[in-house]
């Protein structure tokens, strides 16, 4: 008994050595890989009013030349305002919002090991700015023009001249006066006749 007892003493310290290091194991891959802890807005949200700047917090300090962050919106459109700005393990980005829709902040880190560390935050914009209106481009020669007077497309044909000369009607009062006088010059005859033959009978004995 007394010798087993300084041999088991001796094999106490070599047992929690053993059983501290086996502890250990699973943490030393964990620290090789840094990892996002939290955004804003979280991921999933869904937000009425756009944040000025997107911020993403992860688990250990950021080293800015080998951390790259995207900000896209619908239809991939980038909407980072800005460069990031980085303060320890946390990181901000200017957010440019444009139309309402599915916004992703994509993140890459370098890692101990070698392996890039990638992720995605994503956050729904449910207002947005509005889009431009569409510019109208009037049809030529169908609208008329505010203050102009539209030109019709077919004018009447003009009034003939009339083909009967105006002098006819002089032409036929000329005529009748010529029978007027014709008229006269029978009467004015017949008076001097009948005048001619009372004087002859009136100077008969």
């Amino acid at each position: 008994m007394g010798g087993r007892v300084p041999r088991l003493t001796r094999a106490v310290p070599v047992l929690v050595g053993v059983a501290l290091g086996v502890a250990l194991l699973p943490a030393t891959p964990a620290f090789a890989h840094n990892s996002l802890t939290g955004s804003n807005p979280v991921n999933g949200a869904k937000v009425a009013t756009a944040p000025a700047k997107v911020e993403l917090r992860f688990l250990a300090k950021l080293d800015p030349e080998r951390t790259k962050i995207t900000v896209v919106g619908p239809d991939n459109v980038p909407a980072a305002g800005g460069a990031p700005a980085f303060s320890g393990s946390r990181v901000s980005v200017p957010f440019s919002p444009g139309a309402a829709g599915l916004y992703i902040v994509g993140y890459q880190l370098p890692s101990n090991d070698g392996h890039p560390v990638k992720g995605e935050v994503r956050f729904t914009l449910t207002t947005g700015t509005a889009a431009a209106p569409p510019s109208v481009t009037p049809t030529t020669g169908t609208t008329p023009t505010a203050g102009t007077t539209p030109t019709p497309s077919s004018s009447p044909a003009p009034a003939s001249p009339s083909t009967t000369p105006v002098a006819a009607a002089g032409t036929d009062d000329t005529g009748r006066g010529w029978l007027w006088a014709a008229g006269g010059l029978v009467l004015l005859a017949a008076l001097a006749a009948g005048l001619f033959l009372r004087r002859r009978r009136s100077a008969r004995p």
